[in-house]
């Protein structure tokens, strides 16, 4: 596992895998690579794929300074940089998402086809989670929100025959610092001025259930990049990419073939 070390003295873990033209794979708030255990390999079939922790999670270094998603968004073009990746196209999902917009944004060139799935704009634009879901959440019973969590993440049918554990409910290893700073992040994310220059081909992916980041963020985004194209998951919640992979994986590798031969 290479640790990247960035401008300002971070360390990154990063992972890559595969054989192919890389698929940058970034995982969501608080969590690690791990988000996408299980699912990385349905792109392996095309394409390789790099993911890292961001910093604050995993074998990263995690310190205790503002992040953002312009400072993930550096760490990943730093991680590129050292494994002489020119260029690579990027999947972001949830925080990710948000990381990936502002990858396309503020680094054009490094982007060739983004897919920004579960996420939102942020901003005063952005959809929010209602009050029942964030009071859910913000219980003081550890074991409650992560039920609560979890029951976002997937439907009652997958969690009554996938009980876990599961990847996306956050990295256990985080310090408390890194899960605030995490959530500041994202909580600050604002593209949506920047979002009509993305020039890279673009997939806007959603779960129509998805509570947690609510669908309608999706239209917004693929409304404000320019031709940008958006799939609905009918019936799916916001890891639509886990429980739903067999078709959300195939959506996506049919996006980025017609993207590459575009």
């Amino acid at each position: 596992m290479p640790l990247v070390t960035t401008p300002d003295g971070t360390r990154i873990a990063c992972q890559l895998r595969g054989e192919g033209p890389i698929l940058v794979l970034l995982s969501g708030q608080a969590n690690s690579h791990h988000w996408w255990d299980g699912v990385r390999e349905d792109f392996h079939t095309a394409r390789s794929t790099l993911t890292l922790d961001y910093r604050g999670t995993g074998n990263s270094d995690a310190p205790d300074a503002p992040y953002s998603t312009g400072q993930f968004a550096h760490d990943v073009i730093a991680v590129l940089d050292a494994l002489r990746i020119d260029h690579a196209d990027v999947y972001g999902t949830s925080m990710g998402g948000r990381v990936a917009q502002t990858l396309a944004t503020q680094h054009p060139d490094r982007v060739r086809a983004l897919i920004l799935g579960c996420t939102s704009p942020g901003g005063r634009y952005s959809v929010e989670r209602s009050n029942t879901v964030r009071r859910s959440l913000a219980t003081t019973d550890p074991a409650a929100a992560r039920r609560a969590l979890a029951e976002l993440m997937y439907t009652p049918t997958w969690l009554a025959t996938h009980p876990g554990p599961h990847q996306t409910l956050g990295d256990p290893t985080m310090p408390p610092h890194a899960r605030r700073r995490h959530l500041a992040a994202s909580r600050d994310h604002d593209a949506w001025e920047d979002l009509p220059g993305i020039r890279a081909r673009t997939l806007v992916l959603h779960g129509t259930d998805d509570l947690l980041n609510p669908t309608a963020n999706a239209p917004l985004l693929a409304d404000r990049i320019p031709g940008a194209r958006m799939s609905l998951l009918p019936g799916a919640r916001h890891a639509y990419f886990e429980e739903f992979r067999e078709v959300a994986s195939r959506i996506v590798l049919d996006f980025l073939e017609e993207a590459a031969g575009a």
